[in-house]
């Protein structure tokens, strides 16, 4: 079993409902902290009421959950989110960046995203070579057919 990870949220919103983990998903709901209105194609950030002080070592990744689109008309604008753990501050909201589609009016307590955390990436060292000894795919798209 893995070990469990501390990590520090601030809820910056009376009335909002606490983060939790559901068993067997890597994913948790986030809910937006107040009321919206959104006319199509308009653009906000959606504000979530939690700072979070994410462990030494990993960042966030905050994605729309998979029925957002179909029940709200709502597009993440930045496709997915990435929050490293220096944004960590008391005052550090966490937003959603959204898109809408459609005229939509959203309640508070909504749970329109969700993220996971995620270990960052290790040091990495880029080296130019001539060749590479993998087969080609066939380009960009090709294994879609």
């Amino acid at each position: 079993m893995r070990e469990r990870k501390e990590v520090k949220v601030k809820y910056l919103v009376p009335g909002l409902e606490e983060l939790r983990c559901v068993p067997g998903s890597d994913w948790v709901d986030l809910r937006t902290a107040e009321d919206i209105t959104l006319k199509a194609g308009e653009f906000r950030l959606i504000p979530l009421g939690i700072a979070v002080a994410l462990p030494e070592g990993y960042e966030a990744h905050v994605v729309p959950r998979s029925s957002t689109f179909k029940n709200y008309g709502l597009l993440q604008a930045n496709s997915m989110g990435v929050v490293d753990n220096a944004y960590c501050g008391g005052g550090d909201q966490w937003r959603w960046p959204a898109y809408a589609t459609r005229d939509v009016v959203i309640e508070k307590n909504t749970r329109l995203c969700q993220f996971r955390i995620v270990e960052n990436q290790p040091p990495l060292i880029f080296t130019a070579v001539d060749q590479l000894d993998a087969p080609n795919r066939g380009g960009f798209g090709s294994t879609g057919k």
